[in-house]
């Protein structure tokens, strides 16, 4: 039986006085928004995203756009957005699907966590003045250093290192992969990444031939799909990751949609065109540690034990056991990522319920390694909702070596977080392979936007080291001393780690 229509989710105007029928708006939405008639452009605002393309691309900010401009009888449990998939489902008897991270109204941990600095009798560095050491290298550690003295009196490491990523920054670029978002937006990341001398991922799309003037800036992953991956690829990488988790969807698997997989999109993933590209939700040779520890093992084998292997994980209630055994696995790095994550395609039920914040799953899982002695064994990657350099000071302060950043990455391409990007028509060129919008973005433009953002942040984090007092990452990570918990119950800080504010130190 048919329920009639929900109330918009936007209302759009346009201001007749200021628009001058240059039909910008008509020519950069793709959802259908604005059409002409006659001497006036109409409006359909049940088709638009909130993607906010039309204003930014007016000439004479003629465009207006109210969020829920009618909204339904107001009820403490009944939300807008309960109501919604309730009618969507009844009608469809389908699974609601979004983009994007977690929206649900819960409290950033990282905004009641609060930074120290330094006051008179213990003074603060100038970063200006003196050097900070920012460089950080992810993968094992040695547990000690053993040296021999040569007869001329020059110092030889005896010590084996394993192999590390030297990054300039703590901060790289997570994975996504070609075919969720375009070539162009990948090239601009990649760039912007090898700029700033650190990295990216390359999602488990496989790695396009374009990129490859990047690849000592990539790190390339291996999703249960195995898309893309042939003895080629591995080598290209400077990193490999095998995916078990995400975390805007834990314990389920990945689809790409059949009519993103083009002619380009299939040949990279090295799939049939237009059929979706379905990654199961385990990888069918991983059932335990021993399964984990095998593959890790014959990637690196595979290539000659020259590159350092990661392990991803989604964060879930039993994150540190998990990284406890990935430490022990021959993994060289694990990366967390918490239900804060973004992504092209998540059910929206395991987007908004399922996994653990970020900041907890940090804390745990350093404690944890700390606990058994091989916190050395395995670099940790902090993923899931970084949103600034505050917010990578945080991670690092409470455990993390680095941080992944991908919605932060793609903000500065342009995107608006509209959460639409299942549907494959992105106005601003990124989670589109239509090819109209993908060439909205230049790379040869773009990339900058990407440098500058993590030139930027580094920058911060090294005036709020040298306001705490310290000029190495080294120590900073895991310095909970230097953090205090503001409107977090004692549970959270127990977990955290981490005293309340006004405490001594």
């Amino acid at each position: 039986m048919p329920i009639g229509s929900v109330p918009p989710k936007y209302k759009v105007t346009i201001d007749k006085d200021l628009c001058m029928l240059c039909e910008r708006c008509i020519e950069n939405c793709p959802y259908g928004t604005f059409r002409r008639e006659g001497n006036k452009i109409q409006i359909f605002s049940r088709a638009c995203t909130g993607c906010h393309r039309c204003i930014a691309m007016c000439p004479r900010d003629a465009i207006s756009l109210q969020e829920k401009p009618i909204d339904y009888r107001s009820h403490p449990v009944w939300s807008r957005e309960a109501r919604e998939a309730i009618y969507n489902q009844a009608q469809t008897g389908k699974i609601v699907l979004t983009g994007m991270g977690n929206a649900l109204n819960v409290p950033q941990i990282f905004d009641r966590l609060l930074l120290d600095a330094c006051q008179v009798t213990n003074p603060s560095i100038d970063p200006l003045r003196e050097p900070m050491e920012l460089r950080t290298y992810i993968g094992k550690k040695p547990r000690k250093l053993t040296i021999d003295k040569t007869p001329e009196g020059d110092i030889d490491l005896v010590t084996k290192l394993a192999p590390n990523l030297k990054c300039e920054t703590p901060i790289m670029i997570a994975h996504m992969s070609y075919g969720a978002i375009s070539l162009n937006a990948q090239l601009s990341l990649a760039r912007g990444a090898a700029e700033e001398k650190t990295f990216m991922g390359t999602g488990e799309g496989g790695l396009h031939e374009s990129l490859y003037p990047y690849q000592d800036n990539m790190i390339v992953q291996i999703a249960s799909g195995r898309f893309g991956v042939d003895i080629d690829y591995l080598e290209r990488g400077a990193a490999i990751e095998i995916k078990i988790g995400q975390g805007a969807k834990p314990g389920i698997g990945g689809h790409l949609p059949g009519e993103k997989v083009d002619e380009s999109v299939s040949k990279t993933r090295m799939i049939p065109p237009f059929s979706d590209a379905i990654s199961p939700a385990p990888h069918h040779d991983i059932y335990s540690i021993e399964d984990l520890s095998q593959l890790v093992r014959s990637l690196k084998e595979a290539t000659e034990w020259k590159k350092p292997v990661f392990v991803k994980i989604a964060a879930v209630h039993n994150v540190a056991a998990i990284a406890a055994g990935i430490a022990r696995s021959s993994a060289d790095a694990v990366v967390i990522d918490g239900f804060r994550g973004g992504t092209g395609t998540a059910p929206r039920v395991f987007r908004d319920h399922v996994g653990i914040p970020i900041e907890a799953a940090i804390a745990a899982v350093d404690a944890k390694l700390n606990e058994q002695g091989i916190r050395n064994e395995v670099s940790v990657i902090a993923s899931g909702g970084i949103r600034d350099s505050a917010d990578v000071t945080k991670a690092i302060a409470l455990g993390a070596d680095s941080v992944y950043i991908g919605t932060a990455a793609l903000v500065s391409l342009g995107c608006r977080v509209c959460g639409n990007c299942y549907r494959g028509l992105c106005p601003w060129g990124i989670a589109t392979q239509r090819e109209d919008l993908t060439a909205r973005i230049d790379p040869d433009i773009m990339y900058k936007n990407v440098s500058n953002l993590i030139h930027g942040w580094t920058l911060e984090i090294s005036e709020l080291m040298g306001a705490a007092g310290i000029n190495s990452i080294e120590s900073l990570r895991g310095n909970r001393d230097r953090l205090r918990g503001y409107m977090l119950d004692e549970n959270i800080l127990s977990v955290l780690d981490v005293k309340t504010v006004g405490a001594d130190v």
